[in-house]
């Protein structure tokens, strides 16, 4: 398996060989440019001049005369090979003494055509040379065409030694790139095999270790989301502890008074039967509690896997209302508590489940009369905003502290009032609430109350009737 610095030197100096043997091939093509065009000029120059000097003085003679009898002139101004030919590509005269032949070039037929011509190629089968064309006129009129030919030999060993140097330069940059590379590849590397060192040892269960951020990017937002998941799963540990402590000392505690009871009248003596009634109705109410606590262990462990569902159809907000306040009043009276319930007139329909809808809301209003002294006051309203109707349960009991308020409706949170249970009812409703696409906020100040809010949106057909 390669590893990712291997592949991250690896990247990087391709990138920078791919990108100095670009450099290098146009640096030496410019420098190989460079050194052919000057010589090009310096023939140029002298072909010019010594054609220039055949056009002015020479010219009303013959070409083949001249050549008798004027030959100097058209080698005394370089060293290179020079030849004369005709229009037909005859070479009248070389000036190294190569046997005549014919040339057919094409230096030669654009100089036969009156303009200058270049040629770059080989010679003798295997030297590089250049030759420069250029016509010799007499009355205006093309006659003739001289030509210069030089080797390459010297300039091309010339290019070879500055391509040299590009190439080894070329080479140094790449090595000192390489090192470079390897340095930056370990400013990744580093700070990602320690946030892989910190998740193996978290993974092992060692969550108090701490992924150390060393820099503010990529890897350091990892290190800090790793160190968050740490926390989080330490936090809910912890509140999981906390929900099994609580749930067993809840469980206990009736399951004590109904063995108490069972022991008290199993006896044979017992004829007390005013005391045989009272130990049976605190039995049938702490089976009562007891089954209360198990059905919501159940919707609870229903509602993290996704198992549970909704009976959804049409429901009437102020029924179930009403079907609440009757339920609740008489407990209301009984502890002195003023319970207010409002609704208007009329509100559309949603579609959600009735039964689902009336656990919410029984839950919701026993915190609130739980957490209220005598004399107390439970608002149970409801109102249309738009296209959701919200449902408000406002007390004005002791209310939540700033600390516990944003965990109260999380799973197996206890808050530390002395009256909190294990939280599963708030999660449960706020779980429920969310099945039927609404929210649930609770707002709240110690000392001074709570006002649980509940959203949830309104059947969108029968609005569109109404408006209809």
């Amino acid at each position: 398996m390669r590893s990712i610095k291997v592949r991250l030197v690896g990247n990087f100096v391709f990138v920078i060989v791919i990108t100095v043997v670009i450099f290098e091939i146009f640096l030496i093509n410019s420098v190989k440019q460079y050194y052919y065009n000057n010589v090009e000029e310096v023939m140029t120059n002298q072909i010019k001049f010594s054609a220039d000097f055949y056009n002015r003085y020479l010219s009303s003679s013959s070409l083949e005369d001249n050549i008798i009898d004027n030959v100097d002139v058209f080698w005394q101004q370089t060293n290179a090979e020079v030849q004369v030919i005709d229009l037909k590509g005859n070479i009248l005269m070389d000036s190294i003494g190569v046997p005549l032949a014919t040339v057919q070039s094409s230096d030669f037929k654009k100089a036969a055509q009156g303009l200058k011509g270049k040629w770059i190629g080989k010679i003798n089968g295997s030297e590089d040379a250049m030759a420069v064309s250029y016509p010799l006129k007499s009355d205006d009129r093309t006659i003739g065409v001289l030509r210069f030919i030089t080797s390459l030999k010297e300039v091309n060993k010339a290019i070879k030694k500055v391509s040299m140097v590009f190439i080894w330069a070329g080479l140094f940059v790449i090595f000192i790139s390489g090192l470079v590379s390897i340095f930056l590849s370990d400013t990744i590397i580093k700070p990602l095999r320690e946030v892989t060192n910190a998740a193996e040892k978290m993974a092992d269960g060692k969550l108090s270790v701490k992924s150390i951020k060393k820099y503010d990017d990529e890897i350091g937002k990892l290190s800090d989301t790793l160190n968050y998941m740490a926390e989080e799963i330490l936090k809910r540990e912890k509140m999981k502890d906390e929900f099994i402590s609580s749930i067993s000392h809840e469980l206990r505690t009736p399951l004590t008074s109904i063995k108490g009871w069972a022991i008290t009248l199993n006896t044979d003596d017992l004829k007390d039967q005013p005391l045989i009634r009272d130990g049976l109705e605190i039995i049938e109410k702490e089976s009562d509690r007891l089954t209360h606590m198990v059905e919501e262990l159940l919707d609870f462990s229903k509602l993290s896997s996704r198992k549970i569902t909704l009976n959804l159809e049409k429901v009437d907000i102020i029924y179930i209302m009403k079907h609440v306040e009757k339920q609740l009043s008489p407990r209301a009276n009984a502890e002195n508590i003023k319970f207010d319930v409002t609704y208007p007139k009329s509100l559309p329909s949603i579609l959600g489940d009735e039964n689902r809808l009336k656990q919410v809301f029984i839950n919701l209003l026993d915190n609130a009369f739980k957490f209220i002294s005598d004399d107390g006051k439970v608002e149970f309203s409801a109102r249309q905003d738009k296209g959701n109707i919200i449902i408000c349960i406002k007390d004005n009991g002791c209310g939540i502290s700033e600390e516990d308020l944003p965990y109260v409706k999380e799973k197996f949170y206890k808050g530390k009032n002395s009256k909190s249970k294990t939280g599963l009812g708030l999660s449960i409703c706020d779980e429920i609430i969310k099945l039927h696409n609404g929210s649930l906020e609770i707002k709240s100040e110690e000392n001074k109350g709570t006002e649980v809010y509940v959203t949830l949106p309104a059947d969108r057909e029968e609005q569109e009737n109404e408006k209809d």
